[in-house]
Formats: C-alpha cells, structure tokens, sequence
C-alpha cells in the first residue's frame, strides 16, 4: 500500500532542524510520492531544489494570494520570474502544477491588494496554459469570486483545490468544471460539521488526499507539527464515511494523483 501527499511544504523553517532525515522517514512509511508546493518565488524555488534532489518528491510553482508582494511592481516582477522558473525547468518534469494561486479575503482586507489577488491569479492561470500544467488553487472566504475567475478564464489542464473549503456549493461547481478536491486535516476535525457530507460529494476518480504540513495536523495528532507521514489518518476517515477500506482509498488517491500531474 502506497501513499501520494498531494501538497504539503517541506521547505518550511519548522523541518530545517531534520529535513534530510525526515524525508526518509516519510519514504520509509509509504508515503513514496508527494508534491511539496511552492507558495512564493523562494518557496518555488527550494521546492524545485528538493524535487531535483529526491526521485520521489515534485513540486508546483507560484504566488499564493497571502503571499502577494507589497507593490504592484514586485508582484509582476516576481510573476514574470515564476514563469521563467517554470519555462527553464519543464524538461525536468519536477514541476507538476503552477500553484499555489487563488484567493484569501480572510487574511486580506484591503479592496485593492484583493484586486492584486484577482490579477495575480489570472496571470497566472495564463502561465499554466502556456505550459500546458494544471493549477492549484488556494481559496478562503472568496468563494463566489474564485468561482467567476474560473468560469471567466479556461484552464486548459484543470486542476485541484487544495485543501478544499468544506462548502457545498464550492465543491459542487468545482466538480462541473472537472477539477480535482483535495482533502487535508480539517476532514478529520470533531467541528467539521458538514465533512462527511462533503466526502461523499466527492467521486471517487475526482478526490486526493494531502497533509498541507506543516499545518493542520489531523485527528489524532491535532497541534503537533504535521509532515506527510499523517496523510494515512485523512485517508482513514475518507475510507470510513465511504465504507471503502483504506487500500482502496490509498490506490484510488495515488492513481488520481499521478493523472492530474502527468506522472
């Protein structure tokens, strides 16, 4: 039995300590593929560097809505360098997805730094056409506006909303467009209300499981730091509201994994 962390960010400070010696311990617990998703130009770039390094590790490239720059200036300078990093990696095929992009009025407040958002995540959908890559999107308390760009602007390759929002409406236009549904941590939560409604919402051939760790740290180990190895606890309760057995959801995940980023 085989795991596939869809997303997770193994170049944050909270795994400098031990690294190295934890991207063997996740090997070691079959979790023998994962995508450690860039979310700033840094980010991006010391994703691409441990992918080049471990057979088994890819990466995505991109500019989150939290991580916007603080000038207009920047933001389109360090967007024209994420498509530079992208177009001089393709042969490497290290990079899967540009992303993660989207929207996030819950951190953000200000309309015109919102409107940057908006702006960056066009952009961006543009690269991952020329490129003929998916996204993945990063969407919070900015429903209805992610949906619009969606329905306003094609993806050619699709893709995934990560660590999705458990929002019904969400999860049924992102399914009608063909995108993928990314479950993390917040699945096994004893406050997530509706999750097993939303589980079940998910097809099978359109569902993919992640630890988004160093956050959001599953049931049972909820407030310690997350690392991919706790992808199995999210598949554990996609497996029981399903009635599914967890091999099941293990193969059905990684299949569905390695599709949408032509591994």
């Amino acid at each position: 039995m085989e795991f596939f962390d869809s997303h997770c960010h193994l170049d944050d400070t909270r795994f400098d300590e031990d690294r190295e010696t934890l991207i063997h311990e996740i090997q070691k617990a079959a979790i023998t593929k994962f995508v450690s998703a860039g979310y700033s130009l840094e980010a991006s770039k010391k994703g691409l560097e441990l992918s080049k390094k471990y057979e088994y590790i890819y990466t995505t490239c991109g500019i989150s809505p939290n991580d916007i720059p603080q000038t207009e200036e920047v933001l389109w300078k360090e967007i024209d360098e994420i498509r530079h990093l992208v177009e001089s990696n393709l042969k490497s095929k290290k990079i899967v997805a540009i992303g993660e992009i989207g929207l996030d009025y819950y951190w953000e407040k200000d309309l015109q730094r919102r409107k940057w958002q908006r702006q960056a995540f066009v952009k961006q959908i543009e690269i991952a056409n020329e490129f003929d890559l998916p996204i993945v999107i990063h969407t919070r308390e900015a429903v209805m506006d992610t949906l619009e760009i969606l329905k306003e602007n094609t993806v050619d390759k699709k893709g995934i909303f990560h660590c999705c929002p458990l929002n019904r409406e969400l999860v049924k236009e992102a399914l009608k467009v063909g995108f993928y549904i990314s479950f993390a941590g917040p699945i096994t939560f004893k406050n997530s209300k509706n999750a097993n409604e939303i589980i079940e919402m998910v097809p099978n051939d359109k569902m993919l499981i992640e630890t988004d760790s160093p956050y959001l740290a599953p049931e049972p180990v909820r407030g310690t730091r997350n690392d991919p190895r706790n992808v199995k606890f999210i598949a554990q309760k996609i497996a029981d509201v399903k009635g599914i057995s967890l091999e099941k959801v293990a193969k059905i995940t990684y299949e569905n994994a390695k599709k949408i980023f032509n591994i």
